[in-house]
């Protein structure tokens, strides 16, 4: 299983939200890259990077940032953050990104996301399904649609989409564990998916359950800052 570290950038620093709430938002380092090139050299290999303040712009702000962590580390990096134009997944892909995280897009614009993955290839794009209370959020969690998580993911895996990257907002930096069961139903709903969960990861041992559970990837965030989890522990299971 991938064990990916993340990254959240606004006005080009690495912080952490609370339920996606901007206003709970706290400052853990100036440098991004330095944080990247610690979790380099711990021996992780993947890393999220999230343009937050793209999200909210819905188009990528902070690019200097993604190329500055591509070229300066090996780490292989998904990007997401206001990702809206067939333009915008190239700049990121050209900036470094191994894959790009697209998920408001595919809520608001299904034609043009099946276009991109197309162009882009399966390998390339990652769908970012991101809910609360089960309903698919977009704009950086900002507003709410009526689309059902599950039914979401499930009809875009049937057509073509091989990665999905899932959080449930409601346990995004609430340190309180993950969604365990969803992430279950999920991966009963739409076997073969590549499912990255998001939100929540807490210890050591919910990334084991995690991986006992199938789950492709699990994203870890506010965990590492505030040393619930060491890098040790992630490189060990890397």
């Amino acid at each position: 299983m991938r064990i990916i570290p993340a990254i959240d950038i606004i006005d080009g620093k690495c912080v952490r939200l609370s339920q996606g709430d901007y206003a709970q938002k706290t400052v853990y380092n100036e440098n991004p890259l330095e944080v990247a090139k610690a979790f380099e050299a711990a021996g992780i290999r993947h890393l999220h990077l999230v343009d937050l303040d793209g999200a909210k712009a819905r188009k990528i702000i902070n690019h200097a940032v993604l190329e500055a962590i591509a070229s300066q580390t090996s780490l292989q990096v998904d990007f997401g953050g206001g990702i809206s134009t067939e333009e915008q997944v190239r700049i990121a892909l050209e900036a470094g990104a191994v894959q790009v995280t697209c998920g408001s897009i595919a809520a608001k614009d299904p034609q043009a996301f099946l276009k991109w993955l197309e162009i882009f290839g399966s390998e390339k794009l990652i769908l970012g399904a991101d809910a609360k209370d089960r309903k698919i959020a977009v704009a950086g969690w900002q507003e709410a649609t009526e689309s059902d998580l599950v039914g979401f993911v499930q009809n875009y895996q049937s057509k073509g989409v091989g990665f999905c990257i899932c959080t449930d907002i409601s346990k995004d930096g609430m340190l309180q564990g993950p969604a365990f069961e969803l992430y279950k139903e999920i991966l009963l709903a739409c076997p073969g998916l590549n499912l990255i969960a998001s939100g929540g990861v807490t210890t050591i041992e919910d990334i084991d359950q995690l991986a006992l559970d199938g789950l492709e990837g699990a994203i870890v965030g506010k965990a590492i800052y505030e040393g619930r989890i060491t890098l040790a522990q992630l490189a060990a299971r890397c």
